[in-house]
């Protein structure tokens, strides 16, 4: 049975972030795994090592993208002009025409499904102008989420020394995206997109797997490897996987697939807490009332380990006794939850009401009563 254990005391605390897999191994150079909805690190391996990203990078350029969709810069039907630079990059490719027009959905459709370097650059120019104008905004959107080890040069991925993000960073984006914009999320499960007369499969190889796959992105270039941002769902629960620098497309599909298994099937999402639910509770000095309780302010969950996930324990730290006046709302605290062999997560605790300050007679008289027991 899930235990909490409350401890009222003055406690300075630091949080880490944990890892809830200890000895899983991967043939990958860099991996990351989260829980999508609690955020928990799954599985990590030189996760903040920065990488080329080659067409995982699309991601972001697509972040852009569905942005400028719904803020009004893009419709889904506009048609966008195809430059010479565009039409001759090399690569992969949507096989768009120079001087044709083309949808905006197609070119989605082209970036995520057919991995079209063309198509990132007809996205690009039509946001920014020029790619590399383009790159600029985009490292700028990632920096404004936390993606602090990227840099983006262009749109595609297209092999730039200065050109990297990391495992970590990629998973945050691809979280974000997703959580942001689900409304077009379902492009990326698309199994094939036929373009001037060419059909083209969709380079995941997760998808074909019967695991509950339904995204990401592939990515391959020679000092890269091979990469995937893989995301699937089980029972309404859902993991974002980062991998890259598998060997093959075989070893990729491979990992992928076991990963994936490995992360949907071994956790479960705990609920243990409820927004505004009352967790422990403080003396108060100076004040009309002589306890306050402390609450948290969001539905907490937790991604836990199938085996041994009813060892959680929690503890509540505060400073003990508190002085009044105090405003609702007000943080105070601390509340630490503990999974055993695992580590430790941190929220905020914050008073539940609010006390008024004595007045001045009854002010007096209870520093006087607080001074005699101090002497005692």
């Amino acid at each position: 049975m899930f235990r909490i254990i409350l401890l009222t005391f003055l406690l300075f605390v630091f949080p880490i972030q944990i890892s809830l897999a200890q000895d899983l191994q991967t043939a990958a150079e860099e991996a990351y795994i989260i829980d999508f909805d609690t955020g928990s690190v799954l599985y990590k391996k030189n996760e903040d090592e920065k990488m080329p990203t080659s067409s995982m990078s699309k991601v972001m350029t697509m972040l852009a993208v569905f942005e400028a969709l719904e803020d009004g810069r893009l419709k889904l039907d506009e048609e966008l002009m195809v430059s010479q630079k565009a039409w001759e990059k090399g690569g992969s490719k949507m096989f768009v025409e120079v001087g044709k027009k083309v949808k905006v959905e197609d070119l989605i459709r082209g970036v995520i499904v057919q991995s079209g370097n063309d198509a990132t650059i007809v996205l690009a120019e039509a946001l920014a102008g020029t790619e590399e104008a383009f790159g600029k905004q985009i490292t700028d959107l990632a920096h404004k989420l936390g993606m602090d080890n990227t840099n983006f040069t262009n749109a595609s991925g297209w092999p730039d020394d200065n050109h990297y993000s990391t495992a970590k960073d990629l998973a945050i984006l691809t979280r974000y995206m997703i959580k942001t914009y689900p409304q077009y999320y379902h492009y990326f499960a698309e199994p094939d997109f036929e373009y001037n007369g060419i059909t083209q499969g969709n380079r995941n190889p997760l998808l074909t797997r019967d695991i509950g796959a339904d995204g990401v992105k592939t990515g391959h270039t020679e000092g890269a490897g091979y990469g995937l941002i893989g995301s699937g769902i089980r029972e309404d629960r859902r993991v974002i996987m980062v991998l890259n620098g598998m060997t093959s497309m075989q070893e990729r599909a491979d990992e992928g697939a076991r990963l994936m298994e490995w992360a949907l099937r071994n956790f479960k999402n705990k609920k243990l807490f409820s927004e505004g639910q009352i967790v422990s509770h403080a003396n108060v000095v100076l004040g009309t009332k002589e306890t306050l309780a402390l609450r948290v302010d969001e539905t907490i969950y937790l991604t836990v380990p199938l085996s041994g996930s009813d060892e959680i324990t929690a503890s509540a730290t505060f400073d003990n006794p508190v002085t009044a006046p105090i405003m609702e709302g007000a943080r105070l605290g601390t509340l630490k939850i503990y999974i055993p062999n695992f580590g430790h997560i941190e929220k905020p605790l914050f008073a539940a009401e609010t006390i008024e300050e004595l007045g001045f007679f009854n002010k007096v008289m209870a520093k006087f009563s607080l001074l005699i027991k101090q002497n005692l």
